[in-house]
């Protein structure tokens, strides 16, 4: 069974381009992206519950609400979800954050397309992943 992924990100080529890359793996299928909040709570309202996302993608930074606020946010509504931060930024306080507000691990968006789905999978599965030139900071 494929592990499904919600991709929200402010970004839109961006947004698209990982999902097309995405949707090429045989273990993950893209059932949504969106640009802020609001679209993500009416996309998870709008599925049908056997295609609700195992795992949320979510940008760090988004303008009006950032990626922790979007986390507790969507965590409050539908807390079985798993998160996963996927960044620009490598910052401590960043990934700190991100941990706080309930995302199970924090990747990079230059992170190769590789550690970017073993951490889809990693996270789906119930554990953490963090990229790996976040190891120097202690995570």
């Amino acid at each position: 069974m494929a592990i499904r992924v919600v991709l929200v990100d402010d970004h839109a080529p961006f947004r698209t381009y990982l999902a097309a890359l995405l949707g090429q793996q045989e273990e993950l299928e893209v059932v949504g992206e969106v640009g802020e909040l609001e679209s993500l709570l009416q996309l998870m309202a709008s599925l049908d519950p056997a295609r609700a996302p195992d795992v949320l993608l979510v940008d760090v930074e988004m303008p009006s609400r950032g990626g922790p606020a979007t986390t507790r946010a969507v965590l409050a509504a539908h807390p079985t979800l798993r998160v996963l931060a996927l960044s620009m930024h490598d910052d401590p306080v960043f990934v700190a954050a991100m941990i706080d507000a309930g995302a199970r691990g924090y990747l990079l968006k230059e992170d190769p397309l590789a550690t970017i789905v073993a951490g889809i999978r990693e996270v789906a599965a119930g554990g953490q992943c963090f990229s790996p030139r976040l190891v120097g900071f202690g995570v």
